[in-house]
Formats: C-alpha cells, structure tokens, sequence
C-alpha cells in the first residue's frame, strides 16, 4: 500500500493535519483501536482561546507561569499568535460550543487561568470536537482509514523514513509506504498502573523515535492530574475537570477542611493532595460541589454527574472521593515550529511531540490547542514540500514479514518507553502496569 502522507493517530492532531493536508493527496489514517479510543475524546474541560490581542501577553503569561518558566517562548508565542484563526475554524465547522440565551460564546476558566478564555462543550468538549472533525473527515475522498492496526516499526533508510511496518487484528503484518510520515501517537498513560488515559496509548511514538537515534526530549516531564475518581477497581480513572474547581468546587480532607487553593497549577494542587493522603493515610481526598447550584451543576456537567451517578455519588449532594492520576506527557520527539523531527520526512504533533510549549507542567485546557495549532503547522509544511506528483511506489524492507514476531516487539517497544522515563524519574519505578 502506497500513501502520500501517513498519519498515525486519530486524536485532534492527527486528524486536523489530515483535514489542512491538500485535497490532491493521498492519506492514510492509522489507529491501533477505534478511532474514537483517543485521548481527545475523553477531554472534558474545553480548548484554551487567546481572547483578543489584548489577551495574548495575559495568556503568555499564564503558561509561563503553570510551566515553571521552563517553557520555549518561541513556541509560547506562536500558539498565543495562532489561537484565534484555529479556534475560529473550529467554531465555523460547527462545534457546538456552549453559547447564552443571545448565541454569544461563553467561557469557563481553569487552574492557573488568570480568565475565563476556555471555551467548551458541556463537560464533553473533546468529544464534540472529535465528532466535527470526524465528520469533516468523512467527507474527504482522498483518506483511507485503517482502524485496530497496531504499529510495530517505521521503514527508514539511514537518512529518511519512508513508511510504517504495522499488523491488524488478526496479526497479520504489513508494510505502509509514505512520501512523509506523520507521527501523533498521543501519550503514554496505558503503561501505567493507574491513569485517565485510554489504555491502548503506551508511547509507541518514543519508542520508535528511540529505536532510530530520532531525538527525544524532557520525558520525565509527567502530569498527575489532581482531580481524578477514585475507584480502585478500575486502571483507567474517570477524570473529574478542573473546570468543576474552576467553577467553585472545593477540595477536603477527610474532616471537611478545605486545605489549598483549587486554582493553583495542577503540579501545586497535585502535591497538595498527595500531601494531605499521607497525613491522613487515605488513598483519597474529597471534592465539594455540594454548595453549587444543583441544576446548573447538573446541565454544565451533565457527562460526570451521569457518570459518577451510576457509581452511587450524587455530586449535587455528596462528596466525591479523588486522587491523583497519570494524565499528561509533556515530553516527547523534539521538533521545529512546524512539527519537522530530525529524521527526513518525519513529523510528530499532539501530545507524542516535545514542543517546549507546556514547560514543567501543562496548563488546563492547552493541550486541544497546541494539537490544534501543530496539526494545522504539519499539513502547511507537506503541502509546501510534497511533490504532489511522485507517490512513493516502493516499500524497501527486506525480510519475510511472516517472520516478524509481534508480541516480542511489542514488549520491547513497552519497555524501551519505561526503561527511558526511568532513567530520569525512578520514583515512578512501582507506578508502571507493564514488567520491565
């Protein structure tokens, strides 16, 4: 099989750089489940704005300062730069972001936000972006979709890439031929024991880029999320939105103190809560929404109060038991302001690549974004590149692929992305849910 570009992930990124890539190409989209089983959809909170030139030294500021001031101004700046035409393509494709009695946009705040300049759709908003930009896709003649094929490997020359090596559900393996590859995996939450993430992400993209020398960076940087569900029972916790906080609900100890700030960044609130388990050797604290309005708590989070409904938790009346949880990968294959890795015809975008935008950790609701943003970035750079006359006709792996053992590569691409995140943060050792 031969493609102009390849994209493999179905998340935000992927999918709006397979929308912004010229109509003449020919696309394939790889997603190792369904193609809703990404991280995009399960995003509740909403995608971050700039809310006007007046806004962007207020919003540069705040990511700086969520960040620890580790983050790349370069990149800082241009996602300030580039919010508002993005998030303009969104609301004219039809996402059904929330709007007042007279149609006008309405704007919820997070942690760190010094405003309110994120807009969201209920307490769903990935879902319904993924849902718009799905049917846009659905409309593009040019794109192939290939659901449930797993990647085991990128075809690469010593100086380029010019394809995946990939298997389906019913093992068989496979050779995809590309003129550019684009990687946007997601993260990498499925290695660990508990996280928000969909359990089929495990950081093949860092894997790979590891496999061939492609440069890495930053990967111990790894947000916990504060606020999610406990429930020992289940690996994948069901995430409670910053914007409940944002809204005004408190955060308790076992004895109803409230005992920080819930607007602080989420590394702060993170610590404070695991603080406060300890003292009182409890695997949970308690989230308050009780003293909310009961039906505006039930309209503007209508997804977590059905969900934790049918966990027996009235959130208009009880405390809701949270903890932390491996939300968020902040690392990843390096790349230039248009997504470019050092490895030719390679690119990466979303939360696969290391943009230097997040710093030491992400603020609320900038994720959406910079996958928006760096989606958009891709698709520009192919389409300025790609001779759009020249389909790479020939896959150059030589060896019988019904040699290939998948589940032995599978294993070492898992422990190839544990053994690097290890090297920096050993106390993360007892956290992963793969051996080593």
């Amino acid at each position: 099989m031969n493609y102009d570009v390849i994209i493999c992930g179905s998340g935000i990124a992927g999918i709006y750089t397979a929308l912004n890539l010229d109509k003449k190409l020919k696309i394939a989209i790889i997603t190792n489940s369904e193609l809703k089983n990404c991280n995009t959809y399960l995003a509740q909170g909403g995608i971050t704005t700039v809310m006007g030139e007046s806004d962007k030294k207020a919003f540069i500021k705040d990511t700086l300062y969520a960040g620890g001031n580790e983050n790349n101004l370069e990149t800082v700046k241009l996602i300030a730069e580039e919010s508002e035409r993005n998030i303009a393509e969104l609301v004219e494709m039809g996402v059904p972001f929330n709007r007042d009695k007279d149609g006008k946009l309405l704007y919820t705040r997070e942690a760190a936000h010094s405003k309110r300049r994120i807009l969201y759709s209920d307490d769903q908003t990935g879902k319904y972006i993924f849902l718009t930009l799905l049917k846009k896709l659905e409309e593009r003649v040019n794109v192939d979709i290939f659901e449930e094929v797993e990647i085991l490997d990128l075809l690469v020359t010593p100086t380029e890439v010019y394809g995946i090596l990939a298997h389906d559900k019913e093992k068989k393996v496979f050779e995809i031929c590309g003129t550019k590859v684009v990687l946007a995996t997601g993260g990498i939450g499925g290695l660990f024991k508990n996280s928000t993430n969909r359990r089929n992400l495990k950081g093949i993209g860092i894997a790979l880029a590891k496999k061939h020398g492609i440069k890495i960076a930053d990967v111990g940087a790894i947000q916990f999320h504060p606020t999610a569900f406990y429930d020992p029972k289940s690996e994948r916790r069901f995430l409670i939105s910053e914007s409940l906080r944002g809204e005004g609900a408190k955060l308790r100890d076992l004895d109803g103190n409230r005992f920080i700030d819930e607007l602080l960044p989420r590394d702060v609130v993170a610590a404070g809560i695991e603080k406060n388990k300890k003292k009182s050797s409890s695997p949970f604290v308690y989230l308050d929404a009780t003293h909310l309005d009961h039906d505006f708590m039930k309209n503007r989070f209508v997804g977590i109060y059905n969900n934790l409904l049918k966990n027996g938790i009235d959130i208009t009346k009880d405390l809701i038991p949270v903890t932390t949880s491996q939300h968020y990968f902040m690392g990843g294959i390096q790349v230039d302001m248009d997504g470019k890795t050092d490895l030719k015809n390679l690119y990466a975008c979303g939360e696969v690549a290391f943009t230097g935008f997040h710093g030491k950790n992400r603020l609320a609701s900038n994720s959406l974004l910079e996958g928006l943003i760096f989606g958009k970035r891709v698709a520009e750079s192919i389409n300025k590149k790609i001779d759009k006359n020249k389909i790479n006709k020939d896959c150059k792996r030589k060896g019988r692929l019904e040699q290939v053992d998948i589940e032995k590569i599978k294993s070492e691409n898992d422990k190839s992305v544990i053994d690097e995140i290890l090297k920096v943060r050993e106390d993360l050792k007892d956290e992963f849910s793969i051996g080593r």
